[in-house]
Order: structure tokens, then sequence, then C-alpha cells
């Protein structure tokens, strides 16, 4: 039986249709670097990609994975929190951002994104991302974490101004458990 269609495909998708090669992509949660290679693919040699973790394990992770696909020429991983991305671009000078918010997979659960620093990572962004530009976000949560974050990041979603952003929230109503919440934003001007 094939592995039912998830948050990560529906993302993968919607960051394809927008990145183009050239582009300017920031991966706010770095990971294991497997977003960060990613938009690596879609950028090409002549476009960028900056990834960020706090976590040094994550950042050692994906700098390894940047170095075995071949893109540590044009894209490189940063030990910072993802709040503090607007020190390293410049306002209106980035295409696409994506997060995936939660813990580290294969990692320590009780290390988990916070509420406080994913809201100002996101208000970050909205600042860096060109007319046009999209960000991806995958809100991962359950268990013994995450719920509160959850909540936090969905009520902050409703407070974006939609005459500059549009803001989509999709939902697997039909999946079991705690399925994640993929959500996009596209600037509209």
């Amino acid at each position: 039986m094939s592995r039912p269609f998830g948050a990560l495909q529906v993302a993968h998708q919607f960051i394809e249709s927008h990145v183009r090669p050239g582009a300017f992509c920031i991966d706010a949660t770095a990971g294991r670097g497997n977003d960060t290679v990613f938009l690596a693919s879609l950028v090409g040699e002549t476009g960028k990609v900056l990834a960020f973790d706090i976590q040094p394990e994550a950042v050692e992770s994906t700098r390894a994975l940047i170095g075995e696909r071949g893109c540590s020429g044009f894209a490189r991983v940063v030990l910072d929190s993802h709040a503090n991305m607007a020190r390293y671009a410049a306002p209106g000078s980035v295409d696409c951002i994506v997060f995936n918010f939660g813990w580290l997979p294969g990692g320590d659960h009780s290390v988990n994104t916070r509420a406080e620093s994913s809201i100002a990572a996101i208000e970050a962004g909205l600042t860096l991302l060109k007319p046009r530009g999209v960000m991806s976000l995958i809100i991962y949560y359950g268990r013994d974490t995450g719920y509160a974050e959850r909540d936090a990041l969905l009520a902050y979603l409703r407070t974006i101004d939609h005459r500059a952003f549009t803001v989509v929230v999709a939902d697997f109503c039909n999946r079991p458990n705690d399925p994640p919440l993929p959500v996009f934003l596209i600037k509209d001007a």
C-alpha cells in the first residue's frame, strides 16, 4: 500500500510552483537538511539558500547533506535562531521561506520550536519576502509538545494583514491523531 499524500508533499508542490532557478530561499528550520537541499535543487547554482537552526546537531546534519548533494557553493546553514533571519537578508529580497515547526526528526522531542520565537521569525520573514514571495509552514504538534505553539501560531496567522498577504491553512480532517498542518502565505503586494 502506498503512503498517503501528506503535509510535506503538499508543501513541496506549493513551493515548486513558486520557486525558480536563481531565487533566494530561506529554510528557517534546517532540521536534517532535507528542505535545504530541496530548495537548492529548485534555485540551482544561480540561486541561494540560507538555512537556520539552533541545534548544533541539526546544523552538522544539514551541512553534511549540503556537501553530499553538491550544494555547498550556493547553500549554507547558520547556527542561529530563525527569529534572527533579518540579520542575514535585506527586506524584500527573499522569494521563499520554509518552516517546519516542532522537533528535530529523530531528535529529542523535549527540544522543540516555541511560539514566541516562531512568531518573531514569521514576522521577520514577512518583511523579507519579495512581492509575490511565498512562505510555507508545516506545524507539527502532538504528544507532550506542540499544542500551545500550534494554537498560538494559528491565532497569530489570523492577525496578518489581509490586504498584504494571503494566508491559507490546510487541515487533513480525515486523518487520525494529530496530522501536521500545512500553511501557505503569499505576499500580495
